[in-house]
């Protein structure tokens, strides 16, 4: 059977020639569109896994009437069937199932081509709206040309992955009489909430192993740097390659020169974008001074600016950082990115069992719902005194950020709120250096709420005050949001007696050791309840921290403010079957899959807690229970369901019918024996 020719160059004929009847000036495969664009190709994996060489078949750049510009890449294919490889749930399959690149599919289809190089610029330039086409044709029996166009959406907002816009039979919403309307129905285009958890639940286990693959290559083949330093090596990178649109252009990797004139190395030129950035943050300038003292001190000694084979070992580690870890900060993923870097470094340092429990990550799920058994609203002021990467001020932040969007409608009132969230109504703690600069990196990423991010030792040195600004004005906190270091006194409720005491009002979520409920912290739970009452204990499931940590764990409610009567009702809830299935295989695809009703089983959990037995569903009376504890005990938070021993009548009724079946076997045995013995 002959081969069926290709005829992409009678495709590329016809599309082209309908781009040069608009007057559009449009760029062939090896023409320069601009330099940003152009180095971006050129950087980003190929489409056969290789560094570089993307070249669409054609490209150009569009302004729309708010002179907003918008790349375009056109891919070209010449088979019949050859537009476009969608997954199971009508993605671009661009991804294999063990969320590798899938190659083959980038190469055989136009639209798969088109959204692999569009997110190439995702990755690597400061455009976050980009129009993905891809076309093929064939020929009819006849000799006719047919055609096909795919046009797809890959932005921000959608994680990269693409829309496809509508369908279309030429070029001409390109024209410029077209275009406005055209991006008009492009800025309509709506991710459900289920598509945007998909998405983000994929992009996040590629960052995972990503971070596998950058720590692997720093630790193996980057030698004489610190824990600590990759620690500021990593955020130093992200802050600078941020950028402010209109106002700091992100470092580009060819800005490094590896130059051994002073004040003009490599580290000096991070640290000048740096500067710049935060200067165009508006963070108080105490702080601003605090992260660069921080940064500085990694990012100007004299190793890792040292020039070997024309490049400084600063500059190979940034190349790293960006190309493994950019397009996951660039497209504003809303999870806890850097708390994810944090564990994942903390597993090549040999801590003891302790000190791992203390580090470890509380997984995002977990954060969002400690938010909202805190009840945190827009109008919440949150704090957390051991703050860790801030994974649960992120997580308060977004449920605040969330309710103002669904109660002010007016874009500027929605705006002035926002900023006034981030700026003013969090606050978090936390005394380790290397993992306070991550705690910065994280809201910086998150929105910017790191203003009040306070490198301090909580229990020593906190007076409840703001820490940059209004530092002579308390800190109105209404929401206690805390996973503590476990090794802490009282298991750390340590922390949860002094963050209650500093409150008059509000509510408290807290994820400890199960321990701290049975006795490992009587005395200070004894002390809290004299000012909180004790509204929920949660059993939460043993393997929720897997591969960090094996204790088991509780989740403390309380209402602050009112002491706790002996009469009052405290629900006790089993939690330990929460519908996540996790498994610790480092190879896996995905290591948390929700098998039973996960989301529904934690919206129920927030429901039981705020208003009790009436929003029993999934959960059953064997999982709740309302009961109440002595306030002078202070070890008998953990408790359970009583069984009831009493019989029914049911179990009567099985208990003689099980023995008249053990009375009728025996006698029918018998029998058997009896019949053998005389021959029968």
């Amino acid at each position: 059977m002959a081969k069926i020719q290709s005829v992409e160059p009678n495709v590329a004929d016809l599309a082209n020639g309908w781009m040069r009847s608009y007057k559009l000036d449009y760029k062939l495969e090896q023409e320069s569109l601009n330099t940003e664009i152009d180095r971006a190709l050129d950087e980003y994996f190929s489409k056969n896994g290789g560094v570089g060489g993307n070249r669409p078949d054609a490209k150009l750049l569009l302004r729309d009437k708010n002179m907003v510009n918008y790349p375009v890449l056109i891919e070209y294919k010449g088979y019949k069937n050859k537009l476009v490889a969608l997954d199971s749930e009508g993605k671009v399959a661009n991804k294999t199932a063990k969320n590798q690149p899938d190659f083959k599919h980038i190469n055989s289809y136009a639209v798969n081509g088109a959204v692999h190089y569009a997110n190439a610029l995702l990755h690597y330039t400061s455009y976050t709206d980009i129009i993905a086409i891809g076309m093929t044709g064939y020929k009819t029996e006849a000799g006719n040309l047919e055609h096909e166009i795919g046009v797809y959406y890959v932005s921000k907002s959608n994680f990269g992955i693409g829309q496809k816009i509508d369908n279309y039979t030429d070029f001409s919403f390109l024209k410029k009489s077209n275009f406005d309307k055209f991006i008009e129905k492009v800025k309509r285009l709506k991710l459900t909430p289920d598509e945007i958890e998909k998405l983000k639940e994929q992009r996040e286990r590629e960052i995972n192993a990503s971070l596998v693959k950058l720590n692997n290559d720093i630790y193996q083949n980057e030698k004489g740097l610190s824990e600590r330093d990759r620690v500021y090596l990593v955020a130093a990178s992200i802050i600078a390659t941020l950028g402010v649109p209109g106002r700091v252009a992100a470092l580009e990797k060819s800005e490094l020169k590896s130059s051994t004139e002073t004040g003009n190395r490599d580290g000096d030129i991070i640290l000048r974008k740096i500067k710049a950035f935060l200067d165009e943050k508006n963070l108080p300038q105490e702080k601003r001074d605090m992260i660069v003292r921080t940064l500085q001190n990694t990012l100007t000694t004299d190793n890792i600016n040292k020039v070997e084979n024309g490049e400084s070992q600063l500059k190979r580690v940034f190349a790293k950082i960006v190309d493994d870890l950019g397009i996951y900060y660039k497209i504003g993923l809303t999870t806890d990115f850097t708390g994810k870097l944090f564990n994942e470094m903390y597993s090549w340092l040999g801590f003891s069992q302790d000190k791992l429990n203390d580090v470890v990550l509380t997984p995002a799920y977990v954060a969002t719902l400690l938010a909202r058994l805190a009840r945190v609203n827009m109008d919440s002021y949150v704090w957390d005194f051991a703050t860790g990467s801030a994974g649960l001020l992120v997580a308060a932040m977004n449920e605040m950020l969330n309710d103002a969007k669904n109660k002010i409608k007016s874009p500027d009132e929605f705006a002035r709120k926002s900023a006034a969230i981030k700026a003013n109504q969090l606050l978090g703690l936390e005394i380790l250096s290397e993992v306070y600069m991550l705690a910065i990196l994280n809201m910086i990423l998150m929105g910017d709420g790191s203003s009040n991010i306070l490198n301090k030792d909580s229990l020593k040195e906190f007076n409840g005050n703001y820490g940059f600004g209004k530092t002579n004005e308390k800190f109105p906190a209404d929401a206690f949001v805390l996973n503590p270091p476990y090794s802490a006194p009282g298991n750390g409720m340590v922390f949860v007696e002094k963050a209650l005491s500093m409150m008059s009002k509000g509510y408290a979520a807290i994820i400890i050791q199960n321990s701290a409920g049975s006795g490992k912290a009587t005395e200070y739970n004894k002390r809290i309840l004299k000012h909180s009452t004790l509204l929920a204990s949660i059993k939460m499931p043993i393997d929720l921290f897997i591969g960090k940590s094996s204790v088991q764990t509780n989740i403390y409610v309380f209402r602050v403010g009112e002491t706790h009567q002996k009469d009052d009702t405290v629900k006790f809830i089993d939690f330990s079957v929460d519908g996540y299935t996790r498994t610790n295989r480092k190879k896996a695809s995905c290591n948390l899959r929700d098998t039973d009703h996960a989301k529904e089983r934690y919206q129920e959990l927030v429901d039981l807690v705020r208003f009790g037995k009436a929003k029993l569903n999934i959960l059953t009376e064997k999982e709740y229970y309302e009961g109440t504890i002595d306030p002078e005990n202070g070890a008998d938070w953990n408790q359970t369901a009583p069984i009831d021993t009493k019989p029914t009548l049911e179990d009567f009724k099985k208990t003689v019918s099980d023995y008249l079946a053990w009375e009728v076997s025996n006698l029918l045995k018998n029998q058997n024996l009896e019949d053998d013995r005389l021959g029968k």
